[in-house]
């Protein structure tokens, strides 16, 4: 037991830093690893991205308690969820907020009765497209801009869905990879309570496809 106790007095500055680094990953800021393609092009298999816990709310350490309401999630969002209904972490994006009435036709949006617009771009290192060529578009809700892929043998038939209006408390997600990616087309609206935060930026990237090197360009590269 002494020897215990004289360990524990030895190693108490390293004890108390990791519980500070537990607790500021569970409150405030955390990384995670994306192990698959639903997010692509934006986000890639093997990033490592950088949350913002206190995005939306200030959180007891290691619960989903809310302590102080900072915001809700805005529709354009990357956002992090504990989904129950997918029994796994997800990063999705929001498309559909409160009130929202979205529809998704040839997998094309329409948001709020307003078509969303689509320019076609060009995207360079998505290993998918090897065994799965695939289409890139540059998506307009709004004032916000983002790049999706569609499958070239799903034909634009992915999952259509709506018009469908979101309930109070509720958000509707979808990922960028519009024909590889399960969300609210599989598990319906996600409760407010079950997303933990914001993803901000790329930490490190690294490609799995290629001996886990670094890939150039996307390390602290800004997600929109």
């Amino acid at each position: 037991m002494q020897r215990l106790t004289r360990l524990l007095t030895r190693n108490k500055g390293f004890i108390v830093f990791m519980l500070g680094m537990l607790v500021f990953r569970s409150a405030v800021a955390d990384w995670n690893v994306v192990p698959t393609g639903s997010m692509q092009p934006t986000i890639r298999i093997g990033d490592r991205i950088l949350v913002d816990k206190a995005a939306y709310d200030v959180r007891l350490p290691f619960t989903h308690v809310s302590l102080l309401h900072l915001a809700d999630p805005a529709r354009g969002d990357i956002v992090v969820l504990d989904s129950a209904a997918a029994g796994e972490r997800l990063v999705k994006r929001v498309i559909g907020i409160p009130g929202d009435t979205v529809a998704l036709r040839h997998n094309l949006l329409y948001v709020n009765g307003q078509y969303a617009g689509y320019q076609p771009t060009r995207v360079e290192g998505i290993r998918d497209d090897r065994e799965d060529p695939a289409l890139y578009a540059t998506e307009t809700i709004d004032s916000l801009h983002h790049a999706v892929r569609w499958s070239i043998a799903a034909q634009g038939h992915s999952s259509d869905f709506g018009p469908v209006t979101v309930p109070a408390g509720q958000y509707l997600l979808l990922g960028d990879n519009r024909d590889n990616s399960a969300d609210s087309r599989y598990f319906g609206f996600f409760p407010r309570k079950e997303i933990t935060g914001r993803a901000t930026r790329v930490v490190v990237s690294l490609d799995p496809g290629n001996h886990y090197l670094p890939r150039e360009g996307r390390w602290g590269a800004s997600l929109q």
